[in-house]
Order: C-alpha cells, then sequence, then structure tokens
C-alpha cells in the first residue's frame, strides 16, 4: 500500500519555523452505523490508516484483541457504539480484530502525555499535549437519531474524543496520570466519548466511571449546566471523584498511582491558580492556557507532551472555542444552533505548531 500524496507546509513566524497543521470539521446525523461506515469510507485510503498499518509493522501490540469479550464490554455500557464500530469495519472493508485495534479504545495500551485544565463556574478551558505523530486531526459534531446524546469535539482514534460537551452542556476533558500495571478495560478516549454519549450531568459521568472496567489511570475533568466541576481519578485500582476546578497530571486522592517524577504537573498547576482570579474571562483564560509565554503551554512534542490545541467549552451556551497550536484567535463553533439545523460552512481548522515532528493525517 503506497501512502497518499501530501505536502508539509511550513512558515516562518516571528523567526521560528513552524509546522501548518489542519483539522477537519466532521458533521454527521444519522445513526452510530452509519456514522462508523461514513468515518470507514473517509478514512479507507488515509495517511491516518496508512500510518496506522506502518505503525504496527513498527512496533508489536502490547496487548490481546478478544472481538468477543470488547464486544460484550460495549454492549453493556454503550452498546450505540458497537454498532458504531460495526459500521467501521464495513467503512474501511477491514476485518473487526484489526478494526479494534486501531480505533476500538478497549484493551489498549497508551503512551504517556501531559495536559492541563482549568475550570471556572462557566467554561471549561484544556491543553491537550501530546505526541504529533498521534494527532488524527478530526474535529467532530454528530447527532445519533438512535441512542445517546449529540456532541462535538476532536476525536482520537476515531471513534474517541479527546474533550468535547454534548447537547445536555456536559463538558469533559481527560488527563493522563500513569500507565503502569494496566488491566483490561477501556482507554481513556473511548471513556471520554462514553461520557459524551450517555451522560447529562456530574453526577451520572462519576457513576459511570465507578462502573466500568479501566485499562490505565487518567484524571477525568467535567463539569455541567449547574457549575459543578468535579475531577474523577480513574484507573484500574480505584475510582474517586473530588471537587476541583484545576487538573494537570498528578491524582490527590489515589496517590500511590502517581508517577515519581511530578515537577513539570505542580508547576503547571501552580502557574494556573497563581493567575487566575475571581471572575476571570474566558477570553482571559483561554489566552492564559494557549499563549505560549504563559507558563502552561508546553512545547515539549519529542518528550509526548507538547500542546497540540486549546480547547474552551461553555456549557450554558453550548459553545466550543477550539485552537490548533499556541498564541492562537480560537474558532468558535455554537452548538446549540448546529443541533437546530444552521450548517457550518467550513470544512477545516488552521494553526500552526512549534515542531518538524510529523501528524498522522498529514504526513
Amino acid at each position: 500500500m503506497s501512502p497518499p500524496f501530501a505536502w508539509a507546509i511550513y512558515i516562518l513566524k516571528g523567526g521560528t519555523i513552524m509546522k501548518q497543521v489542519h483539522s477537519e470539521i466532521l458533521t454527521f446525523k444519522g445513526t452510530h452505523f452509519d456514522f462508523g461506515k461514513y468515518n470507514g469510507e473517509q478514512l479507507k485510503k488515509s495517511l491516518t490508516t496508512y500510518n496506522r498499518k506502518k505503525h504496527w509493522k513498527i512496533r508489536r501490540p502490547r496487548f490481546q484483541i478478544d472481538v468477543k469479550e470488547a464486544e460484550k464490554q460495549f454492549k453493556q455500557f454503550v452498546p450505540a457504539m458497537w454498532d458504531e464500530i460495526l459500521g467501521l469495519s464495513e467503512g474501511l472493508q477491514q476485518p473487526l480484530e484489526e478494526v479494534l485495534k486501531d480505533y476500538g479504545g478497549y484493551r489498549v495500551e497508551i503512551d504517556r502525555s501531559g495536559c492541563s485544565v482549568m475550570m471556572e463556574p462557566t467554561f471549561m478551558i484544556r491543553n491537550y499535549d501530546y505526541q504529533p505523530q498521534t494527532y488524527e486531526g478530526r474535529f467532530s459534531l454528530f447527532q445519533p437519531t438512535d441512542a445517546g446524546f449529540a456532541s462535538i469535539g476532536p476525536s482520537s482514534r476515531i471513534t474517541g474524543r479527546m474533550d468535547g460537551m454534548n447537547e445536555k452542556g456536559l463538558a469533559m476533558a481527560y488527563n493522563f496520570t500513569h500507565r503502569k500495571s494496566p488491566e483490561s478495560g477501556f482507554v481513556c478516549y473511548m471513556i471520554g466519548r462514553m461520557i459524551l454519549n450517555s451522560c447529562s450531568s456530574v453526577e451520572e459521568a462519576i457513576d459511570l466511571l465507578k462502573e466500568i472496567p479501566h485499562r490505565n489511570a487518567f484524571s477525568y475533568m467535567v463539569m455541567d449546566t449547574t457549575g459543578k466541576r468535579y475531577v474523577i481519578e480513574a484507573g484500574p485500582r480505584g475510582v474517586a471523584a473530588r471537587e476541583a476546578t484545576v487538573c494537570t497530571n498528578h491524582y490527590e486522592i489515589l496517590t500511590a498511582e502517581n508517577r515519581n517524577h511530578l515537577g513539570d504537573s505542580h508547576k503547571r498547576m501552580e502557574t494556573i491558580e497563581n493567575n487566575r482570579y475571581t471572575g476571570i474571562s474566558g477570553e482571559e483564560a483561554f489566552r492564559m492556557l494557549n499563549d505560549t509565554d504563559g507558563g502552561v503551554f508546553s512545547k515539549k512534542y519529542k518528550g509526548w507532551a507538547g500542546t497540540i490545541h486549546t480547547s474552551a467549552y461553555f456549557p450554558q451556551e453550548l459553545q466550543v472555542w477550539f485552537a490548533i497550536g499556541g498564541d492562537q484567535t480560537p474558532r468558535v463553533f455554537d452548538f446549540k444552533k448546529w443541533l437546530a439545523g444552521e450548517s457550518i460552512s467550513s470544512k477545516y481548522i488552521y494553526g500552526e505548531v512549534d515542531t518538524t515532528l510529523p501528524f498522522a493525517h498529514m504526513d
């Protein structure tokens, strides 16, 4: 299989060579199966699929796929997601085992990452810090007609969500804590999708995370239209929820799960805490996390912890801001208007990232 044709584009900005990066805006209204099939047809000849195949030629999976077990788990907690995976398999024209390995979100190993989240009573701001080679550049708006809530947010491994918000105004993001001693269970991006698909409140999200099996240790930040803000520390060996407004990459209750070196995590948390104040606006908070000289934005792309996007969620207005790279003016999405039938004219979100590393959907 030869790779699809693509160009990597760089620009000179302030004396720094920046890589131009885009995310495709995908909108879909229909059943989960049809959404999966649509995604599969879009991806069949894409660089994302080519790079996933290339990845497994270089690295052997550190997990096994049991199709029957995965089906049982999905059907117990989010049966509509199993329909989406079946549709994805049909659209990609790949066997279920291969689709589950690449996009299933169950029994999959996760690499280390960063990430910072700040929550105020009316909004959540999130920096997604990770490795560019894993980024697939897809921003999805999906309104199901069969089951579950409509949601908006950047996708991960096609079926999952890195962060997002649903039609009930529940906003979600996750942060990495540790990947030691993994067990059979769902991984972060699929859990994020499950929260958005199934939960209408903070309480429902907490209940879900206490019920499902977890493969790795992550924090899940959730807030709803009431202004409640919680960090849910969740992993194979326990789940604990606490009211909180800032989260980076360490637990504060299940501390035995923390890594040994947490200096960077504590530093980013302290920077946010020291610069926030009562009544801070969404614009000011966004700048705090997205400005490259603000102390929170990270350029550690080779260390699996560079900021790729900054997102903001406003539950009461059902509004989303999204930007790729630092020092950006965010693209604004009115999710409420889209749900009511208003279309989105543009197809892409553009930005610049200070790295020469390849992106999964572009290189």
